[in-house]
């Protein structure tokens, strides 16, 4: 049963990004510090290894300008 188990997970694997932050958010507005802020940014250089998920992928797009996405299956 265990065996099964570990089979399962792996076929499961999640992808993760790395999401550094090249921006800062003065200026941007309310949202924009909140959208970083839930994404686990909130100051310049920050990084962060989240899951590949399109809800990350949609908060990333809206502060495409403020962040820098690499794959970290090929940065590694």
């Amino acid at each position: 049963m265990v065996t099964a188990m570990k089979k399962v997970d792996a076929k499961k694997a999640v992808k993760t990004i790395v999401v550094r932050q090249v921006g800062g958010t003065s200026g941007n507005g309310p949202k924009m510090k909140e959208t970083l802020l839930g994404l686990g940014l909130g100051r310049t250089n920050a990084v962060r290894e989240l899951q590949d998920t399109p809800e990350t992928r949609g908060m990333i797009n809206r502060v495409r300008h403020l962040v820098r996405v690499e794959d970290k299956n090929r940065a590694g």
